[in-house]
């Protein structure tokens, strides 16, 4: 079980943010100023949505040479037409590993959404993200989280961190998450990112299995990231096994 809180140590550092086409709340088209925001979260690997164009030629909207300059970020290769970032809109970026293994899942429902599977070699340890973007539609959703769940779990026991738009704010058995809860623990724990100006709704999460990998939670809320996309993003801290493996050790 995680807590939203304020602080809250890891190994690493994981964000979710979706970019809303990098138009923000002025309708200003401006990559830049998303990279600035990337670069005060400071993440070692961060989820976006929406970095696409949706509708006609899927077009990338990310300057990805600026990101690995000024953030030293990557994005996670895909099998994808170009000149488009994402699969169905959803990018991730890591600092300092290697990919060993990416998929590309096609879920269910009326609108056309995708999300990522990706395991990663980091320095403090391996780890697997699944980054998703789920539909406005409450059925759909549910479908897409039963196709996520069969994802979740490595057959290498690696911990797993699902985050992203899940555009779901509501709890308990009216919640199209539920189905998450026996594995990834206890959802009651949602801290509101949506509108940006002034967060009510509870619609990006990160979670984990097991559990207890986050570390604590937090709302990148700043003055830029308050203006530069409609959503705010997540961070969360998390611990991997072979960091704590190595603490334990060293304490003892």
């Amino acid at each position: 079980m995680y807590t939203a809180v304020e602080g809250g140590s890891g190994d690493i550092l994981v964000a979710s943010y979706n970019i809303h086409k990098c138009v923000g709340l002025d309708r200003r088209f401006d990559p830049h100023r998303i990279a600035t925001v990337i670069k005060e979260i400071d993440p070692d690997v961060i989820a976006l949505q929406e970095a696409d164009q949706r509708f006609g030629e899927r077009v990338g909207l990310l300057d990805l040479k600026m990101l690995k300059r000024e953030c030293g970020l990557v994005a996670v290769p895909m099998s994808i037409p170009q000149p488009g970032h994402g699969w169905h809109g959803n990018v991730v970026l890591f600092r300092d590993g290697i990919v060993s293994n990416a998929t590309q899942i096609v879920l269910p429902g009326v609108e056309p959404r995708g999300a990522l599977v990706v395991d990663l070699e980091l320095g403090a340890g391996p780890i697997r993200i699944i980054a998703a973007h789920l539909g406005l539609l409450r059925r759909s959703r549910a479908q897409q989280v039963e196709t996520l769940l069969a994802s979740a779990q490595p057959e290498d026991g690696r911990p797993t961190v699902l985050m992203g738009d899940l555009n779901e704010w509501r709890l308990g058995e009216r919640s199209a998450l539920q189905k998450l809860a026996p594995s990834f623990g206890p959802l009651h724990a949602a801290i509101p990112s949506f509108p940006s100006r002034f967060p009510v709704l509870a619609l990006d999460r990160i979670l984990s299995l097991p559990a207890g990998a986050i570390a604590g939670v937090r709302l990148h809320d700043t003055p830029l990231a308050r203006i530069a996309s409609d959503h705010l993003p997540l961070k969360a801290a998390v611990t991997l096994p072979r960091a704590a493996a190595a603490k334990t050790s060293a304490a003892a």
